[in-house]
């Protein structure tokens, strides 16, 4: 006999949503064009972006498809969403759910989006899971940022220690917590293609705070007082990179697409 698991309590993201638009940086719209091609995506395919946060990756991916529909756990962000969706001009089906509430009534997908969001589900069952909704020349697109060791990237050292001093390890995760790809070469999504992009920006700093504030580990909702603290602290370290208030960062926006043999 199976069981299914158990929907862990969700940690609440409201009061990181406004941080989050502010402070995160977007993915490079070279890099979804480029995943589109790659998948052949057409107006006859659907698309999920699961655990869509403020629905970045299902608004980017609707030009290139016939449906997205964009699923998260947070009513606060699925309302970002929305208000985004409508000011972009793009039709998305939004619905409050989680990779826990996966199943045959979403119909099937030619492609399956997840940024930043893995981390927090039952990897395997929802791979699992998501085999069954899938189409067989189908992918999952696991979407993430890193940023490249250059120097215009010196600053980062120093943000990641300030993050560091206020995070709340207790709602983050475990270091030996086995990598996407580990857990992705265990399933029947197991054939890997990365394709990453780079670009240069200029980022206010008053956005890196927002950006420290809009985890999960460091959110407004941990920090309380704190975050006044946090703020000054990030604002002090960075004034040695900074230029007019703002630092320049090279990103490369990363997609790691993984399809069935």
């Amino acid at each position: 006999m199976t069981t299914e698991p158990v929907p862990p309590a969700f940690p609440r993201f409201q009061s990181t949503v406004p941080h989050y638009v502010a402070g995160r940086p977007n993915y490079a719209p070279a890099l979804i064009r480029t995943v589109a091609d790659h998948l052949h995506l057409s107006n006859d395919h659907r698309l999920m972006d699961l655990g869509c946060g403020p629905g970045w990756l299902g608004i980017a991916f609707a030009p290139f498809v016939g449906q997205v529909i964009g699923i998260d756990p947070e009513p606060a962000m699925l309302e970002v969403a929305r208000t985004i969706a409508a000011a972009s001009s793009v039709a998305i089906e939004l619905v409050e759910g989680s990779s826990y509430s996966l199943g045959l009534h979403l119909g099937t997908f030619r492609a399956v989006t997840i940024g930043r969001a893995f981390h927090w589900m039952d990897r395997t069952d929802t791979l699992r899971k998501l085999d069954d909704l899938i189409e067989q020349d189908g992918a999952v697109i696991l979407f993430n940022d890193v940023r490249p060791d250059v120097p215009q990237n010196a600053w980062y050292k120093s943000y990641t220690e300030v993050v560091d001093r206020f995070t709340n390890r207790s709602v983050g995760f475990a270091p030996e917590r086995l990598r996407h790809e580990t857990v992705l070469l265990a399933s029947r999504f197991d054939q890997l293609t990365r394709l990453g992009v780079i670009e240069q920006k200029s980022v206010p700093v008053d956005r890196l705070i927002d950006r420290a504030l809009s985890m999960s580990t460091s959110s407004p909702e941990q920090l309380g007082e704190l975050s006044g603290q946090l703020a000054q602290q990030m604002t002090a370290e960075m004034l040695p990179f900074a230029s007019n208030g703002n630092v320049v960062e090279v990103i490369e926006s990363q997609a790691l697409i993984a399809r069935r043999r």
